[in-house]
Protein backbone atom coordinates (compact mmCIF):
# COMPACT_ATOMS: atom_id res chain seq x y z
CA UNK A 1 0.00 0.00 0.00
CA UNK A 2 1.39 3.39 -1.00
CA UNK A 3 2.31 5.79 1.76
CA UNK A 4 0.68 8.58 -0.21
CA UNK A 5 -3.08 8.28 -0.45
CA UNK A 6 -4.43 9.46 -3.76
CA UNK A 7 -7.24 11.98 -3.67
CA UNK A 8 -10.21 10.98 -5.80
CA UNK A 9 -11.03 13.96 -7.99
CA UNK A 10 -14.46 14.04 -9.65
CA UNK A 11 -14.90 15.77 -13.00
CA UNK A 12 -14.94 19.55 -12.70
CA UNK A 13 -13.02 19.59 -9.42
CA UNK A 14 -9.47 20.53 -8.46
CA UNK A 15 -7.59 19.47 -5.33
CA UNK A 16 -6.72 22.39 -3.06
CA UNK A 17 -3.76 21.66 -0.75
CA UNK A 18 -3.70 23.36 2.64
CA UNK A 19 -0.57 22.62 4.64
CA UNK A 20 1.13 19.24 4.64
CA UNK A 21 -1.98 17.11 5.08
CA UNK A 22 -4.97 19.24 4.19
CA UNK A 23 -6.73 18.31 0.95
CA UNK A 24 -9.94 19.94 -0.23
CA UNK A 25 -11.94 19.43 -3.40
CA UNK A 26 -12.64 22.74 -5.15
CA UNK A 27 -15.28 22.96 -7.85
CA UNK A 28 -13.72 25.07 -10.59
CA UNK A 29 -16.95 26.62 -11.89
CA UNK A 30 -18.11 27.38 -8.35
CA UNK A 31 -14.78 29.13 -7.68
CA UNK A 32 -15.22 31.32 -10.78
CA UNK A 33 -18.81 32.13 -9.80
CA UNK A 34 -17.72 32.99 -6.24
CA UNK A 35 -15.01 35.34 -7.54
CA UNK A 36 -17.54 36.99 -9.86
CA UNK A 37 -20.02 37.41 -7.01
CA UNK A 38 -17.32 39.04 -4.87
CA UNK A 39 -16.74 41.58 -7.62
CA UNK A 40 -20.49 42.12 -8.04
CA UNK A 41 -20.90 42.60 -4.29
CA UNK A 42 -18.10 45.18 -4.26
CA UNK A 43 -19.77 47.08 -7.12
CA UNK A 44 -23.16 47.01 -5.38
CA UNK A 45 -21.61 48.22 -2.12
CA UNK A 46 -19.86 51.13 -3.85
CA UNK A 47 -23.11 52.06 -5.61
CA UNK A 48 -24.93 51.88 -2.27
CA UNK A 49 -22.49 54.32 -0.69
CA UNK A 50 -22.44 56.67 -3.67
CA UNK A 51 -26.15 56.91 -4.50
CA UNK A 52 -28.63 58.76 -2.32
CA UNK A 53 -30.26 62.14 -1.83
CA UNK A 54 -26.85 63.53 -2.70
CA UNK A 55 -24.40 61.71 -4.95
CA UNK A 56 -20.97 61.04 -3.47
CA UNK A 57 -18.04 60.39 -5.79
CA UNK A 58 -16.32 56.99 -5.41
CA UNK A 59 -13.08 58.76 -4.51
CA UNK A 60 -14.73 60.46 -1.55
CA UNK A 61 -16.27 57.14 -0.48
CA UNK A 62 -12.81 55.58 -0.49
CA UNK A 63 -11.47 58.44 1.65
CA UNK A 64 -14.17 57.82 4.26
CA UNK A 65 -13.51 54.07 4.30
CA UNK A 66 -9.77 54.66 4.73
CA UNK A 67 -10.41 57.14 7.54
CA UNK A 68 -9.14 60.18 5.65
CA UNK A 69 -10.78 63.62 6.06
CA UNK A 70 -13.74 64.12 3.74
CA UNK A 71 -16.63 66.55 3.43
CA UNK A 72 -18.92 63.55 2.99
CA UNK A 73 -18.00 61.87 6.28
CA UNK A 74 -21.49 62.41 7.73
CA UNK A 75 -23.39 61.10 4.71
CA UNK A 76 -21.16 58.10 3.99
CA UNK A 77 -19.58 57.20 7.31
CA UNK A 78 -22.51 57.90 9.61
CA UNK A 79 -25.64 57.28 7.53
CA UNK A 80 -24.91 54.90 4.65
CA UNK A 81 -21.95 52.73 5.63
CA UNK A 82 -23.31 51.37 8.95
CA UNK A 83 -26.66 50.52 7.34
CA UNK A 84 -24.92 48.81 4.44
CA UNK A 85 -22.79 46.73 6.83
CA UNK A 86 -25.94 45.51 8.59
CA UNK A 87 -27.53 44.61 5.24
CA UNK A 88 -24.37 42.80 4.19
CA UNK A 89 -24.26 40.69 7.35
CA UNK A 90 -27.99 39.94 7.25
CA UNK A 91 -27.70 38.79 3.63
CA UNK A 92 -24.73 36.55 4.40
CA UNK A 93 -26.59 34.93 7.30
CA UNK A 94 -29.79 34.35 5.32
CA UNK A 95 -27.85 32.96 2.36
CA UNK A 96 -26.02 30.42 4.52
CA UNK A 97 -29.13 29.49 6.50
CA UNK A 98 -31.21 28.88 3.39
CA UNK A 99 -28.50 26.74 1.81
CA UNK A 100 -28.10 24.53 4.88
CA UNK A 101 -31.79 23.94 5.51
CA UNK A 102 -32.59 23.30 1.84
CA UNK A 103 -29.69 20.85 1.69
CA UNK A 104 -30.93 18.85 4.67
CA UNK A 105 -34.55 18.84 3.49
CA UNK A 106 -33.56 18.31 -0.16
CA UNK A 107 -36.34 20.72 -0.99
CA UNK A 108 -36.09 24.22 -2.51
CA UNK A 109 -39.17 25.27 -0.52
CA UNK A 110 -37.47 24.55 2.81
CA UNK A 111 -36.62 28.18 3.49
CA UNK A 112 -36.55 29.57 7.06
CA UNK A 113 -39.26 32.09 6.19
CA UNK A 114 -41.57 29.38 4.83
CA UNK A 115 -41.21 26.54 7.34
CA UNK A 116 -41.80 28.54 10.51
CA UNK A 117 -38.31 29.45 11.71
CA UNK A 118 -38.53 33.16 10.91
CA UNK A 119 -42.10 33.19 12.23
CA UNK A 120 -40.95 31.69 15.54
CA UNK A 121 -38.23 34.31 15.80
CA UNK A 122 -40.74 37.04 14.91
CA UNK A 123 -43.37 35.87 17.41
CA UNK A 124 -41.01 36.02 20.39
CA UNK A 125 -39.46 39.28 19.20
CA UNK A 126 -42.79 41.04 18.70
CA UNK A 127 -43.98 39.65 22.03
CA UNK A 128 -40.90 41.18 23.67
CA UNK A 129 -41.61 44.49 21.94
CA UNK A 130 -45.11 44.61 23.38
CA UNK A 131 -43.56 44.26 26.84
CA UNK A 132 -41.23 47.20 26.21
CA UNK A 133 -38.07 45.44 25.00
CA UNK A 134 -37.22 47.37 21.84
CA UNK A 135 -33.41 47.41 21.78
CA UNK A 136 -32.08 46.07 18.48
CA UNK A 137 -28.99 44.83 20.30
CA UNK A 138 -31.15 42.54 22.47
CA UNK A 139 -33.80 41.43 19.98
CA UNK A 140 -31.48 39.18 17.90
CA UNK A 141 -30.83 36.97 20.93
CA UNK A 142 -34.54 36.67 21.66
CA UNK A 143 -35.08 35.85 18.00
CA UNK A 144 -32.63 32.96 18.28
CA UNK A 145 -34.63 31.51 21.17
CA UNK A 146 -37.88 31.81 19.21
CA UNK A 147 -36.38 30.41 16.02
CA UNK A 148 -34.72 27.47 17.76
CA UNK A 149 -37.94 26.62 19.63
CA UNK A 150 -39.98 26.69 16.41
CA UNK A 151 -37.40 24.62 14.53
CA UNK A 152 -37.26 22.05 17.34
CA UNK A 153 -41.03 21.59 17.18
CA UNK A 154 -41.07 21.30 13.38
CA UNK A 155 -38.15 18.85 13.44
CA UNK A 156 -39.77 16.74 16.17
CA UNK A 157 -43.15 16.53 14.44
CA UNK A 158 -41.53 15.76 11.07
CA UNK A 159 -39.33 12.96 12.44
CA UNK A 160 -40.62 9.46 11.75
CA UNK A 161 -37.58 7.22 11.83
CA UNK A 162 -35.92 9.84 9.65
CA UNK A 163 -36.51 13.35 8.38
CA UNK A 164 -39.09 13.06 5.60
CA UNK A 165 -38.61 16.00 3.22
CA UNK A 166 -42.23 16.63 2.26
CA UNK A 167 -43.51 16.19 5.83
CA UNK A 168 -40.83 18.59 7.09
CA UNK A 169 -41.96 21.34 4.71
CA UNK A 170 -45.70 20.82 5.22
CA UNK A 171 -45.47 20.76 9.01
CA UNK A 172 -43.22 23.82 8.85
CA UNK A 173 -45.81 25.70 6.78
CA UNK A 174 -48.46 24.78 9.34
CA UNK A 175 -46.33 26.09 12.19
CA UNK A 176 -45.59 29.26 10.19
CA UNK A 177 -49.31 29.99 9.88
CA UNK A 178 -49.93 29.33 13.57
CA UNK A 179 -46.99 31.46 14.71
CA UNK A 180 -48.03 34.30 12.42
CA UNK A 181 -51.39 34.27 14.22
CA UNK A 182 -49.59 34.48 17.57
CA UNK A 183 -47.63 37.48 16.30
CA UNK A 184 -50.84 39.17 15.18
CA UNK A 185 -52.31 38.57 18.64
CA UNK A 186 -49.33 40.32 20.24
CA UNK A 187 -49.79 43.26 17.87
CA UNK A 188 -53.44 43.68 18.81
CA UNK A 189 -52.68 43.55 22.54
CA UNK A 190 -49.72 45.92 22.54
CA UNK A 191 -49.46 49.69 22.77
CA UNK A 192 -50.33 51.46 19.50
CA UNK A 193 -46.92 53.04 18.99
CA UNK A 194 -45.10 49.82 19.85
CA UNK A 195 -47.39 47.87 17.54
CA UNK A 196 -46.63 50.34 14.75
CA UNK A 197 -42.89 49.91 15.32
CA UNK A 198 -43.27 46.13 15.37
CA UNK A 199 -45.31 46.20 12.16
CA UNK A 200 -42.52 48.06 10.35
CA UNK A 201 -39.97 45.62 11.77
CA UNK A 202 -42.05 42.67 10.53
CA UNK A 203 -41.78 43.82 6.91
CA UNK A 204 -37.98 43.60 7.14
CA UNK A 205 -36.25 46.95 7.35
CA UNK A 206 -32.72 48.34 7.64
CA UNK A 207 -33.90 51.85 8.41
CA UNK A 208 -32.09 53.28 11.42
CA UNK A 209 -29.72 50.33 11.72
CA UNK A 210 -26.10 51.01 12.58
CA UNK A 211 -22.99 49.48 14.07
CA UNK A 212 -24.74 48.72 17.37
CA UNK A 213 -27.20 46.51 15.49
CA UNK A 214 -24.41 45.01 13.40
CA UNK A 215 -22.48 43.81 16.46
CA UNK A 216 -24.67 40.82 17.48
CA UNK A 217 -24.95 39.34 13.99
CA UNK A 218 -21.32 40.16 13.20
CA UNK A 219 -20.03 38.35 16.28
CA UNK A 220 -22.39 35.45 15.62
CA UNK A 221 -20.94 34.98 12.14
CA UNK A 222 -17.37 35.20 13.46
CA UNK A 223 -17.96 32.72 16.29
CA UNK A 224 -19.79 30.29 14.00
CA UNK A 225 -17.22 30.54 11.18
CA UNK A 226 -15.57 27.18 12.08
CA UNK A 227 -19.02 25.58 12.09
CA UNK A 228 -19.79 27.11 8.69
CA UNK A 229 -16.53 25.72 7.27
CA UNK A 230 -17.45 22.31 8.68
CA UNK A 231 -20.92 22.62 7.14
CA UNK A 232 -19.46 23.35 3.70
CA UNK A 233 -17.72 19.97 3.83
CA UNK A 234 -20.56 18.12 5.58
CA UNK A 235 -23.07 19.08 2.88
CA UNK A 236 -21.76 16.26 0.71
CA UNK A 237 -22.48 13.57 3.26
CA UNK A 238 -26.09 14.71 3.61
CA UNK A 239 -26.74 13.90 -0.05
CA UNK A 240 -25.84 10.23 0.56
CA UNK A 241 -28.52 7.63 1.17
CA UNK A 242 -28.69 6.20 4.68
CA UNK A 243 -27.18 2.81 3.76
CA UNK A 244 -24.12 4.34 2.08
CA UNK A 245 -23.57 6.74 4.97
CA UNK A 246 -23.83 3.93 7.52
CA UNK A 247 -21.34 1.83 5.55
CA UNK A 248 -18.89 4.76 5.61
CA UNK A 249 -19.40 5.31 9.33
CA UNK A 250 -21.17 8.65 8.90
CA UNK A 251 -23.85 9.44 11.47
CA UNK A 252 -26.27 11.22 9.18
CA UNK A 253 -28.75 12.05 11.93
CA UNK A 254 -26.17 14.06 13.85
CA UNK A 255 -24.83 15.75 10.73
CA UNK A 256 -28.31 16.80 9.62
CA UNK A 257 -29.19 18.05 13.08
CA UNK A 258 -25.96 20.07 13.20
CA UNK A 259 -26.62 21.65 9.80
CA UNK A 260 -30.21 22.52 10.69
CA UNK A 261 -29.17 23.97 14.07
CA UNK A 262 -26.55 26.17 12.41
CA UNK A 263 -29.03 27.35 9.79
CA UNK A 264 -31.68 28.09 12.41
CA UNK A 265 -29.32 30.18 14.55
CA UNK A 266 -28.15 32.25 11.57
CA UNK A 267 -31.67 32.78 10.22
CA UNK A 268 -32.96 33.75 13.66
CA UNK A 269 -30.24 36.27 14.46
CA UNK A 270 -30.65 37.81 10.99
CA UNK A 271 -34.40 38.07 11.59
CA UNK A 272 -33.82 39.72 14.95
CA UNK A 273 -31.48 42.26 13.36
CA UNK A 274 -33.53 43.40 10.37
CA UNK A 275 -36.87 41.66 10.74
CA UNK A 276 -38.04 38.80 8.53
CA UNK A 277 -36.58 39.89 5.18
CA UNK A 278 -38.64 37.47 3.16
CA UNK A 279 -37.40 35.13 0.42
CA UNK A 280 -33.67 35.94 0.62
CA UNK A 281 -33.01 32.50 2.12
CA UNK A 282 -35.24 30.99 -0.57
CA UNK A 283 -33.72 32.77 -3.57
CA UNK A 284 -29.99 32.83 -2.83
CA UNK A 285 -29.34 29.05 -2.59
CA UNK A 286 -31.31 28.16 -5.70
CA UNK A 287 -29.79 30.91 -7.84
CA UNK A 288 -26.31 29.90 -6.61
CA UNK A 289 -26.95 26.27 -7.50
CA UNK A 290 -28.11 27.17 -11.00
CA UNK A 291 -25.12 29.44 -11.55
CA UNK A 292 -22.56 26.84 -10.46
CA UNK A 293 -24.38 23.75 -11.80
CA UNK A 294 -23.24 21.74 -8.79
CA UNK A 295 -25.00 18.75 -7.25
CA UNK A 296 -25.23 20.44 -3.85
CA UNK A 297 -25.86 24.07 -3.02
CA UNK A 298 -22.54 25.99 -2.88
CA UNK A 299 -22.50 27.55 0.58
CA UNK A 300 -20.08 30.40 -0.12
CA UNK A 301 -21.85 31.42 -3.33
CA UNK A 302 -25.22 31.33 -1.58
CA UNK A 303 -23.89 33.57 1.19
CA UNK A 304 -22.51 36.10 -1.31
CA UNK A 305 -25.76 36.10 -3.28
CA UNK A 306 -27.72 36.70 -0.09
CA UNK A 307 -25.56 39.74 0.63
CA UNK A 308 -25.93 41.05 -2.94
CA UNK A 309 -29.71 40.63 -2.83
CA UNK A 310 -30.18 42.44 0.50
CA UNK A 311 -27.79 45.34 -0.21
CA UNK A 312 -29.10 45.91 -3.74
CA UNK A 313 -32.74 45.60 -2.62
CA UNK A 314 -32.14 48.16 0.13
CA UNK A 315 -30.52 50.52 -2.37
CA UNK A 316 -33.66 50.28 -4.52
CA UNK A 317 -35.87 50.62 -1.45
CA UNK A 318 -34.13 53.90 -0.58
CA UNK A 319 -34.29 55.39 -4.06
CA UNK A 320 -37.30 54.08 -6.01
CA UNK A 321 -39.86 56.31 -4.28
CA UNK A 322 -37.52 58.94 -2.83
CA UNK A 323 -37.89 60.74 -0.46
CA UNK A 324 -40.10 57.93 0.88
CA UNK A 325 -38.13 54.84 1.87
CA UNK A 326 -39.59 51.35 1.52
CA UNK A 327 -38.69 48.50 3.87
CA UNK A 328 -36.19 46.22 2.16
CA UNK A 329 -38.50 43.26 2.77
CA UNK A 330 -41.06 44.75 0.39
CA UNK A 331 -38.57 44.56 -2.48
CA UNK A 332 -37.36 41.04 -1.69
CA UNK A 333 -40.96 39.83 -1.37
CA UNK A 334 -41.85 41.40 -4.72
CA UNK A 335 -39.18 39.24 -6.37
CA UNK A 336 -39.41 36.17 -4.16
CA UNK A 337 -43.17 35.63 -4.23
CA UNK A 338 -43.36 35.07 -8.02
CA UNK A 339 -40.37 32.72 -7.77
CA UNK A 340 -42.12 30.73 -5.05
CA UNK A 341 -45.23 30.42 -7.24
CA UNK A 342 -43.04 29.28 -10.13
CA UNK A 343 -41.41 26.63 -7.95
CA UNK A 344 -44.80 25.27 -6.90
CA UNK A 345 -46.17 25.26 -10.46
CA UNK A 346 -43.08 23.47 -11.73
CA UNK A 347 -43.56 20.84 -9.06
CA UNK A 348 -40.20 21.43 -7.36
CA UNK A 349 -41.68 21.06 -3.91
CA UNK A 350 -39.53 18.07 -3.07
CA UNK A 351 -39.52 14.34 -3.35
CA UNK A 352 -42.71 12.32 -3.05
CA UNK A 353 -41.28 9.89 -0.55
CA UNK A 354 -38.24 8.76 1.34
CA UNK A 355 -36.23 10.26 4.08
CA UNK A 356 -34.06 13.30 3.67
Amino acid sequence: MSATTAVVRPAGYSVLKVGARGRFLLHRRAAVVAASLLVLLAVVCVAYLCVGESFVAPGEVLKVILGKPSADELVVGTLRLPRMVVGLLVGLAFGIAGALIQTVARNPLASPDIIGISQGASALTVGAMTFGITSYTVLPYLSVIGGVAAAALVYAFAWRGGLHATRFVLIGIGFAIALRSVTTLFLTKGDYLVAQQAQIWMTGSLNGRGYDEAAPIGWTLIVLLPAVLWAARAQRTVTMDDDTATALGVRLGRVRLGLVALGVILASVATGTAGPVDFVALLAPQIARRMTRTAQIPLFCSALLGAVIVVFADLLARRLFSPTELPVGVLTAAVGAPYLIWLIIRGHGGRRGGNA
